[in-house]
């Protein structure tokens, strides 16, 4: 299996997208820029580049977007950010109150 990238742009709206590609960064980004793709960017353009992160697996990076999809805005920003810290205090789970 070959690698994949995971990209994460910012949008117009300031909403984040979250996306993988086998190919370059560079080139996945000039389609969302283009709009050659109608979807979730389409409408949201201009689109900038905020992350990126190389994984030598496939099956690696396809986890990797599917975590980072689910994650609040938050949490993403923390990652973009390099906040590692604020990550893990972002992952924490709260628990429930007792009934």
């Amino acid at each position: 299996m070959s690698g994949a990238t995971i990209y994460i742009l910012r949008c117009s709206d300031g909403s984040y997208y979250t996306g993988i590609t086998r190919r370059s960064v560079e080139e996945r980004l000039s389609e969302h820029a283009l709009g050659l793709h109608e979807g979730y960017t389409f409408t949201r353009r201009p689109v900038t580049l905020v992350h990126a992160e190389r994984y030598e697996r496939i099956d690696e990076a396809i986890a990797a977007e599917r975590r980072i999809k689910g994650w609040s805005r938050a949490k993403k920003e923390a990652y973009i950010r390099g906040d590692f810290e604020m990550l893990t205090t972002l992952s924490c789970r709260r628990s429930k109150p007792e009934p």
